[in-house]
């Protein structure tokens, strides 16, 4: 009985099908990308509007200022004047913003110093109760300063540390600890412990292979949170309000807001002093921004 063969080419429907046809490539709605492009946009300028309000508001002239109907756009002509007022040798302003530098970089410095071998310590050793000590390490900010800031009046003031920068500097940075162990431990767990066990066994110590080779792929972490850091220093009002009285050392906050008050208000002092007072924040950030990126996005992809 002779086999029938069918030919290579003719293949069984029911076995083997046709070749499929590609899938159809969705398209994109370009009505609803119009509607989000829109709700972006009226986003964006209900966000930057005050920011944009606060920077006109110090370029104008004070009859400009004070103008009914308010000049906008048109109407007026930029002055440097408010600036300038800011920086001269009377303005209490111009005070503020030194010590404001001084507190927020000493307390930073300071946080991150102690917070970075902090948390590599509760990252790379077996301590008892290592969950509960983080835990209540989290725990100190959960109160809002104006909570503790009787108790911290009470205690600086049987030390003498009112009316300092030094005072301001230790509460700026024991606010700045707990963050800083706990972002720089969240870090500190990506970096594999392989390479500091494989260091040690070509002879480091184990605090020299931390430095030598944990510490320089820490950088991206260490320069987000600093950032972090910085930001709550320099922005801080409450224990800056009620910690210092004297106006040679109150810092720039606190300085700002002393000049709302009275029967007349310098409304466009206040608002070059707010813009200046955004500039250092912004700058220091632009500076880092490639480190505070990989900072903000390590450990976003699991080992």
């Amino acid at each position: 009985m002779a086999a029938h063969i069918q030919p290579a080419g003719v293949a069984d429907k029911g076995i083997v099908g046709e070749t499929a046809a590609p899938p159809p490539v969705r398209r994109r709605r370009k009505l609803g990308s119009g509607i989000e492009i829109a709700v972006l946009t009226i986003l964006a300028i209900v966000m930057l509007f005050p920011v944009l309000w606060m920077l006109e508001t110090a370029l104008k002239d004070t009859k400009d200022i004070y103008a009914v109907p308010a000049k906008v756009i048109t109407g007026w002509t930029p002055t440097l004047e408010h600036v300038k007022n800011v920086f001269s040798s009377n303005s209490p302003v111009f005070s503020g913003f030194k010590n404001s530098v001084i507190v927020a970089t000493a307390s930073t410095i300071i946080a991150t110093v102690l917070g970075v071998p902090a948390a590599w310590a509760y990252s790379r050793f077996a301590i008892k109760a290592k969950k509960d000590q983080l835990f209540f390490i989290l725990s100190t900010r959960f109160m809002p300063p104006v909570v503790v800031v009787i108790p911290v009046f009470l205690m600086f003031r049987d030390l003498r540390l009112l009316d300092t920068l030094q005072g301001l500097i230790l509460v700026y940075a024991a606010f700045n600890l707990p963050f800083t162990i706990w972002m720089m431990k969240g870090f500190i767990d990506e970096v594999p412990a392989e390479y500091e066990e494989a260091a040690m066994l070509d002879g480091y110590s184990r605090f020299e292979a931390f430095w030598r080779f944990t510490m320089p792929l820490l950088i991206p972490g260490i320069a987000a949170t600093a950032v972090f850091a910085l930001i709550f220093s320099w922005n801080e009002f409450v224990f800056s309000i009620f910690l210092i009285t004297d106006p040679d050392t109150r810092t720039a906050p606190s300085a700002i807001a002393g000049l709302i008050g009275g029967t007349t208000i310098n409304w466009g002092l206040v608002a070059a002093s707010a813009m200046i007072f955004a500039i250092p924040v912004l700058i220091f950030a632009f500076l880092v921004r490639r480190h505070l990126v990989a900072g903000v996005t390590l450990g976003a992809v699991r080992r």
